[in-house]
């Protein structure tokens, strides 16, 4: 079974440990439904980007948690 999982990073592209912790996805949509509903938290916890992986492989990012500039 394929593992979905993100990275949490600082702006810099430095690892840090989420505010929240994810668990392992069995799909790409779930990873994303996830981070959708997390991302403040996560933001406020200290991440500033993600990264998704299938397995080894980086799929996407880095992908920003800063809200959009209106």
């Amino acid at each position: 079974m394929t593992a979905w999982t993100w990275r949490f990073e600082k702006a810099d592209g430095t690892e840090v440990q989420p505010a929240v912790q994810p668990e392992e996805f069995t799909t790409q949509g779930d990873a994303e439904s996830w981070i959708g509903e997390h991302w403040k938290a996560l933001l406020e916890g200290g991440a500033d980007q993600v990264r998704l992986f299938e397995e080894n492989t980086e799929i996407y990012g880095p992908m920003s948690l800063q809200a959009a500039e209106a």
